[in-house]
Parts: structure tokens; sequence; C-alpha cells
């Protein structure tokens, strides 16, 4: 018998090892990377995903708190309410009032500190180490300390306008017309960090010899900024504000730290008012739908973004 015929009675095409052996082999390709992904996908099912659609249940339903209460289907009653609820579409017009107010000043800044950090100064390692130490730290140490800061009768701030003789200070959290910038200036200061990392990584992207080439050609330091480092920041700047605005309007602690939502409201934001209709009033079903109201606004949002920067891709 032949060396041929016993390869093709034997089923095989090639010697044992060869590439044609090999596809014969049932292989799963995807077994090794879902064994990999699992570890990291079950937490986010469990404490993510499940939650989000146990909320969006949970708002056609009339839940409130009680043992002895029963649970009743009431279709989207709930968003009914919402449409006729000038409490909630007031905190809403405060959330957004807050994210835009927190975002854009926080960009402003981070921007104007990453181009300093990312210039070639001395002792350069410290003042970035210092300049995320709002970032490390937790937000309600964050509002902790601001309210020491902001205090009537023995905050720093108040204390350093009578020293200057501007007057004898004020109650910041409390006023009416000063509590809501007063948090948006905390919400700045603690956020500004990842800000200004996120935009710090992106200039370092910046080829040094093209800011040479134009700094030969006359270009002053707008110039440069416009046509060189602003074209390779672009889309970083544009990922990190929009994370910024949806981070800011879900916003919780550091308000809630701060002046709980007052005075009279004036810095109750969404996630704010939701849960007071959720643990302090007890309609566990309001409270989901208003939290299916803000997804749906964070949807449209990302959506928005995604469509913006997949046509800003196809344009270069």
């Amino acid at each position: 018998m032949t060396l041929a015929s016993a390869t093709v009675r034997s089923g095989r095409h090639g010697p044992p090892g060869s590439p044609h052996d090999k596809q014969t082999r049932p292989v799963n390709r995807h077994a090794g990377t879902w064994f990999l992904v699992l570890p990291a996908l079950i937490p986010i099912l469990i404490l993510s995903v499940g939650p989000l659609l146990y909320g969006i249940a949970l708002a056609f339903t009339d839940a409130q708190s009680g043992r002895t209460r029963s649970t009743q289907w009431v279709g989207g009653l709930n968003f009914q309410d919402l449409l006729h609820d000038a409490l909630f579409w007031d905190s809403f017009r405060i959330g957004l009032l807050w994210a835009v107010g927190v975002t854009v000043p926080q960009f402003v800044l981070a921007l104007g500190l990453a181009l300093l950090l990312n210039q070639n100064l001395r002792m350069r390692w410290l003042a970035r180490a210092l300049a995320i130490i709002p970032w490390a730290m937790p937000e309600v140490v964050v509002g902790i300390m601001w309210r020491l800061v902001y205090n009537p009768d023995a905050g720093i701030l108040n204390e350093t306008i009578r020293d200057l003789g501007l007057g004898d200070g004020r109650d910041w959290l409390t006023g009416l017309a000063t509590a809501l910038p007063a948090v948006v200036v905390v919400g700045v200061w603690a956020g500004m960090p990842q800000t200004t990392v996120a935009l710090l990584a992106g200039l370092q992207n910046t080829p040094h010899e093209l800011h040479e080439a134009a700094a030969l050609d006359g270009a002053g330091a707008w110039r440069r900024f416009r046509t060189v480092t602003w074209p390779v920041l672009r889309p970083v700047a544009l990922s990190i504000t929009a994370l910024n605005f949806i981070w800011n309007f879900n916003s919780f602690a550091l308000v809630y730290v701060l002046t709980n939502g007052g005075p009279g409201g004036r810095t109750r934001l969404p996630m704010l008012f939701a849960y007071e209709e959720a643990f302090r009033y007890g309609q566990f079903g309001y409270a989901a739908a208003m939290g299916c109201v803000m997804v749906a606004v964070i949807s449209v949002i990302l959506a928005v973004y995604l469509v913006g920067r997949l046509r800003g891709g196809e344009d270069r």
C-alpha cells in the first residue's frame, strides 16, 4: 500500500501537525476570551445592569415603602405625573445649570493648568502631584472641608473678607442668591484634576517638531495652539467634556453634604430630588420614573456625542 493511499484511507491530507490537520480539529477561539472577560462582566451585570432593569420595571408600578403594602402595575401613570410636576422640572433646570456651570469652567481652568504643567518647569513633578490632590479626596470629605471654608462665623473665606475690609461676609451656603454659585465653585475645584490629567496626556502626544516648525515660520503662541495643539487635543477635549457633563449632571454626594438641596430647593439636583422621593417620602415607583427620565436624557447626550465623533472621523 502506497503512502498516498494510506493517507486517503486514514482521512488525512498531510502529515500530523500540518495545517490541513489543524483545520479538522474543532477549535473554539472565543472560549479563552470569554473566560477572561467573565470575571469583569459578571459584577457589571449584577451590580449595574440588573438594578437598572429592575429600576425601569419599578417605574411602571406604584411601589412605596412599607412591608405590608402591595405593589400594583400602573403603566405610564408615574411618567404622566412627572410631566405635570413643576418641582421635578425645576430640579431638572437646576441640574442643567449646575452641569454646565461646572463643566465649562472646569475645562477652561484645566486646560490652562495642563498647558502650564506641560512646560519644562522646575519641580514639575511636585506641581503635578499637588494638582491631583482634590481628585484623590472622597466627595464627602471635600464637602465637609468646603463647609468649613464657607462657615459664616469662622470660615476662612469670611475671615479673609473681614481682614481685607470688604465687609462682614455672608452665609454662602444658605443664601438664596449665593448657594448655587458657591456649590459650583466646589464642583469645579473637585473635578478639575481629572480633566487636567486627561488634557495633559493629550498635550504630551503633540509632536514637538510641529511646534518648532510653526515657531520658525513666525507663528505666535495663540496661533501655534490653534493650528498645532488644538487639532491633536480636540478628541481628548470632546471626550472628557462629555464625560464631565454626565458626571456633573448625576452629582449627588457633594451637593448633599454641602446644602442637602437647600436653601428652598435652590441646589436640589435631579438626583437629590429622586433620593428624597424614594427615601424620605417612600415613593419608590415615582422616584424610579425620575431615574428613567435622567437615563434617557443622558442616553440622548451620549448619542449626539457619538454621532458627532463618527461624523468627525469620516470628515477626517
